[in-house]
C-alpha cells in the first residue's frame, strides 16, 4: 500500500476534482487523496507533445543570448483544459500552444 503524499503514480488513482488556483494553476485532487498543484510555466516547459520534446532534447549555442518571442514576454496561463478520452487532458495554453496530451500518469508524476 502506498502513502498518499508519495507522489508516484497509481494506477488506481483518477482526478476526483480539478480547480483553478489564484496564481493561474491548477489543482487536482486525487482519488487516493493526493492534492498536486501545477502551474503554468511547469505543464508547459514539460509538454510531452513531439515538437516540445525535440526542442527540449537540441543542444543549445553557448555563450548566445536567448530572443524572446512576443508570447513569452506576457504572463504564461492555462486558457483551457478538456479531457482526451478517459486517461489524459488536453491543455491550451495562453501562447497557443495546445497539442500536448497530458496524461493521468504523467500528471501524477509532475505533481
Amino acid at each position: 500500500m502506498s502513502e498518499p503524499m508519495s507522489g508516484k503514480p497509481s494506477a488506481a488513482a483518477h482526478p476526483e476534482s480539478i480547480r483553478r488556483l489564484p496564481d493561474g494553476g491548477v489543482e487536482i485532487g486525487w482519488s487516493d487523496g493526493v492534492r498536486s498543484a501545477y502551474s503554468p510555466r511547469l505543464l508547459r516547459q514539460a509538454c510531452p507533445c513531439a515538437t516540445c520534446r525535440e526542442e527540449r532534447a537540441a543542444p543549445k549555442p553557448k555563450g548566445l543570448l536567448q530572443v524572446l518571442s512576443p508570447q513569452e514576454l506576457v504572463p504564461l496561463s492555462i486558457a483551457g483544459m478538456k479531457p482526451v478520452g478517459q486517461y489524459a487532458y488536453g491543455i491550451e495554453f495562453s501562447d497557443g500552444h495546445s497539442s500536448g496530451i497530458y496524461t493521468l500518469d504523467y500528471l501524477r508524476e509532475l505533481g
